[in-house]
């Protein structure tokens, strides 16, 4: 008898580290972004996967079957919601036959619901419009300030999901937090000097990065959301920056940069092509590396089109 006891503790012991890979939560986020926050507070007790790219226009993701294999398998799926993803996520959620992740399932999270939201449309929003989101512009995570609301918000999904881990989480946001205040402090007076300069970008991608470092943005290259330049809009573009004084054009990775170019040759302003996502350019692998790297080329920008 004492021999068999022996042998189910020692097959115990030689399970155990497997009993404690498979309580792991597996998280599937949208973008590159949550992945990189989710990461930050659940630490070695998640598995997190991106669907999108960070080189990739998050509007526009091309659904592939391995996508449905990852959200078969996931306890949590984490969008930026306000429709950011209406093109593509919808369908797999619900091709992925999971229940878990449905929207309003326990396993579902709108991350917007922790944010602050800029540029909600007020009145009745058409397509004339362009690619107008009607809840309100879904860039916020370029705010460090959402970060860190966002961390918190997801690390109590996280302990919702997994009690027994809750106060892990909430040790590793609190983590997380101490160290965003301190990187904040730094890129705040990094950016300092140049509170009020007025700047373009292509797309509406920046409103929320431009009001937490103090920039003006002033104009687009594109007309209306998700619409390409015309010429009579690029006319208007150039006269508004000579009139203005703009010196430097912010420019996503994934846009042409036919016109911008064009642009800045006729205004003597800077192209700077910047990445609003963690994992848009090498070694951009974490939350606060995308502000450094953002912030060190703007600056580099703005010294050199004084």
């Amino acid at each position: 008898m004492m021999k068999r006891l022996t042998f189910f503790g020692l097959l115990a012991t030689l399970l155990l580290p497997s009993l404690a890979f498979a309580k792991k939560l597996n998280v599937v986020t949208s973008t590159t972004d949550l992945a990189a926050l989710t990461q930050e507070v659940g630490g070695d007790r998640i598995n997190v996967e991106s669907i999108a790219k960070g080189y990739q226009d998050p509007h526009f993701v091309e659904a592939k079957p391995s996508f449905l294999l990852k959200l078969r398998n996931a306890d949590l799926l984490v969008s930026v919601g306000l429709d950011l993803e209406i093109g593509w996520l919808p369908p797999l959620i619900t091709q992925s036959g999971n229940g878990r992740i449905q929207r309003g399932a326990n396993g579902y999270l709108d991350a917007s619901q922790f944010a602050e939201i800029l540029e909600i449309p007020q009145g009745t929003v058409t397509r004339a419009e362009g690619d107008v989101h009607p809840l309100g512009n879904p860039h916020y995570w370029l705010d460090p300030d959402n970060g860190r609301r966002l961390a918190k918000g997801i690390a109590g999904k996280l302990g919702e999901l997994d009690p027994g881990d809750s106060s892990y989480f909430q040790q590793r946001v609190a983590d997380f937090d101490k160290r965003l205040s301190e990187a904040e402090k730094r890129w705040d007076a990094q950016m300092l000097p140049y509170h009020g300069r007025k700047v373009v970008t292509y797309h509406r991608s920046w409103p929320n990065f431009a009001k937490h470092f103090g920039l003006d943005v002033v104009g687009y290259v594109e007309p209306r959301p998700g619409i390409p330049p015309t010429p009579s809009h690029t006319l208007d573009l150039i006269n508004l920056m000579k009139r203005e004084n703009v010196k430097v054009m912010l420019i996503e990775p994934y846009f042409d940069l036919k016109t911008p170019n064009s642009v800045a040759s006729q205004t003597g302003a800077k192209v700077l092509v910047m990445t609003p996502s963690v994992g848009g350019e090498k070694g951009v692998d974490d939350y606060f590396k995308l502000f450094d790297y953002d912030l060190n080329l703007l600056k580099q920008a703005f010294d050199s089109t004084k």
